[in-house]
């Protein structure tokens, strides 16, 4: 059997990372995918759990070197990927990768193997709850909010690319509906 992609996306904000730790802590048939990346590292951040942090300049060096899968400079000097690795790792272990990718890295991946991959967009409610939630956060100063802000726009007007959008209005809700989608994906 080839294994199975299961790619979580949505802007900045909006749930995914939650909704992606909920379940690969309850699906024991799924692996999280590690994504490099080469912003500064968060403090709740882990090393090897949340992120492979890399310089500009090394995350650079791996895209001459063709180790990607997918990447994007989503901000200035701030690229993120996924490296061909942490597939070859995942698919090691015999188990499906779940992504919590962006928007523009996600439908890259549901491109290179669309019947393998289940796309699943996680809406805010608003930009303003949205915006509120960002704020919440209190990693972000103005400017870096209002770009997050102004990307989500982009990114919600491509959520119609994807299998599945699930509003996230209640976090466990949004959890029960993204776990349901998986499941009927996974029986295919």
């Amino acid at each position: 059997m080839k294994k199975k992609l299961i790619i979580i996306s949505g802007p900045s904000g909006a749930g995914k990372t939650s909704i992606v730790k909920d379940i690969v802590d309850t699906q024991a048939n799924l692996e999280f995918s590690i994504s490099a990346c080469s912003r500064s590292k968060r403090n709740s951040e882990k090393e090897g759990e949340d992120y492979y942090f890399l310089t500009p300049e090394k995350f650079k060096q791996r895209i001459k070197d063709n180790l990607f899968l997918e990447w994007e400079e989503v901000y200035k000097n701030q690229f993120y990927g996924t490296l061909k690795s942490e597939i070859a790792r995942i698919s090691n272990l015999g188990k499906n990768a779940i992504f919590d990718i962006d928007v523009i890295g996600a439908l890259n991946i549901k491109s290179q193997f669309p019947s393998n991959t289940l796309s699943i967009f996680i809406m805010p409610p608003s930009l303003k709850i949205l915006q509120e939630r960002l704020s919440y956060r209190g990693s972000e100063n103005l400017e870096s909010l209002q770009k997050r802000l102004s990307k989500a726009k982009e990114e919600i007007i491509k959520s119609k690319e994807f299998d599945k959008i699930i509003v996230n209005n209640n976090l466990q809700e949004a959890i029960r509906q993204t776990r349901i989608s998986i499941k009927i994906f996974l029986e295919k």
